[in-house]
C-alpha cells in the first residue's frame, strides 16, 4: 500500500512540474506584457525600463531558472498591474469561485448518481431513454450556450433571476446550475454504464438467487462495484469544474478566479496568470491522486497488482 500511494504521489509531482513549465513558457511567447500593460504610445526606453525591472529581458531559460527556484522559496511572483502578490490577488477570489464549484460538484453527484442509476434499473425503458437523451443534451452543449439559454429564459424573459454580478444568493443560481448540468450529465452517462456492467456479473445473479430483496442486492453489491469506474469521472470532474468556471464566471459577471484569469490573460499579468493555472492544475492532480488513493481502498486488487513483484 505504501509502495502504491508513494508511486502515484511521485506522478502527481511531476504532472504539477509540467504545468508550472508548460504555463511558464507559453506565457513567456503570447504577447508582450511591456506593451500591453503601458500602452502603444509608450517610448521605447519605457519599454526596456519595463522589461528589466521585471527581468524580461533575460534569455528565457534564465528567466525559468529564477522563477522555478523562486517557485521552491513559496514565491510567485508579483502582479504586474497592482504591485501585489500575485498569490494574494487570486486568494481574494477564490471563496467566490468555490460559492459556485462546490454546490456545482454536490449537483453533479447528486443528480448525475441517480439519474445513471435510476436509468440502469430501467434499461432500455422509456426513462432510461429519457435520461439518456437529457445526458447526450447536457454533455454535447457547450457550456456558453448553456449559460446564455439559461439567462435569457430565467432572466430576460421570466425574470425570475438576475443575470449577472453578485451579492446575494439569487445570483449564484445560474451560474451552479450551468455547472452542475453539464457535470451532471457526464456523470449519469458514466454511472448508468458502470450500473449496467455490474449488474450483469454472476455475483448479482447469485445475490438474487439467494433470496436477497431487490434494493439490498443493488445497495450492497452493485453500487460499491460501480463506484469503482465512477470515481475516475468524479475526479476529472473537480477538476474541470475550476476550469470551467473560467467561461461561466465571464457570462454571469462573477467576480471570481475565472473572471480574474480572463483579465489577466488579456492584461498579459503573467505572474498573475501563471498562479492561476498552477491552482488549477494542482486541483485537478490532488483530485486524480485522491481517487487513485481511494481505488486502492476500495479496490484491493490494485494494491496488490502494485507491490507484486515484477517477473
Amino acid at each position: 500500500m505504501l509502495f502504491y500511494m508513494l508511486s502515484r504521489f511521485g506522478r502527481a509531482l511531476v504532472t504539477v512540474w509540467l504545468i508550472i513549465t508548460l504555463t511558464f513558457i507559453v506565457l513567456r511567447f503570447t504577447g508582450d506584457p511591456a506593451v500591453i500593460i503601458l500602452g502603444p504610445d509608450a517610448s521605447e526606453p519605457a519599454y526596456q525600463a519595463f522589461r528589466h525591472s521585471w527581468g524580461l529581458d533575460q534569455p528565457i531559460h534564465i528567466q525559468y531558472m529564477r522563477y522555478f527556484g523562486a517557485v521552491f522559496q513559496g514565491d510567485l511572483g508579483q502582479s504586474m498591474r497592482d504591485k501585489r502578490e500575485a498569490v494574494d490577488v487570486v486568494l481574494d477570489r477564490v471563496p467566490l469561485t468555490l460559492a459556485l464549484t462546490i454546490p456545482a460538484l454536490v449537483f453533479n453527484l447528486i443528480i448525475g448518481v441517480s439519474a445513471g442509476i435510476f436509468a440502469a434499473l430501467n434499461r432500455n425503458s422509456w426513462i432510461d431513454r429519457s435520461v439518456m437523451m437529457a445526458s447526450v443534451t447536457g454533455f454535447t452543449v457547450p457550456s456558453f450556450v448553456m449559460g446564455l439559454v439559461l439567462a435569457l429564459i430565467f432572466a430576460v424573459k421570466l425574470k425570475w433571476l438576475p443575470s449577472g454580478g453578485a451579492g446575494t444568493w439569487q445570483h449564484t443560481v445560474l451560474p451552479i446550475v450551468t455547472l452542475g448540468l453539464i457535470g451532471a450529465a457526464v456523470i449519469a452517462r458514466f454511472t448508468r454504464s458502470a450500473m449496467l456492467e455490474v449488474l450483469g456479473q454472476p455475483y448479482i445473479r447469485t445475490a438474487s438467487a439467494k433470496g436477497l430483496q431487490w434494493h439490498s442486492v443493488v445497495i450492497n453489491h452493485a453500487l460499491p462495484n460501480a463506484a469503482i469506474p465512477t470515481l475516475t469521472i468524479i475526479g476529472f470532474m473537480v477538476g474541470s469544474l475550476v476550469a470551467g468556471a473560467v467561461v461561466v464566471e465571464s457570462i454571469f459577471s462573477w467576480p471570481g478566479v475565472g473572471r480574474l484569469l480572463v483579465g489577466a490573460v488579456s492584461n498579459r499579468d503573467l505572474a498573475v496568470v501563471q498562479v492561476i493555472l498552477i491552482l488549477i492544475g494542482f486541483t485537478m492532480v490532488f483530485a486524480n491522486l485522491v481517487v487513485d488513493l481511494l481505488y486502492g481502498f476500495i479496490d484491493p486488487r490494485l494494491r496488490s497488482a502494485q507491490s507484486a513483484p515484477v517477473k
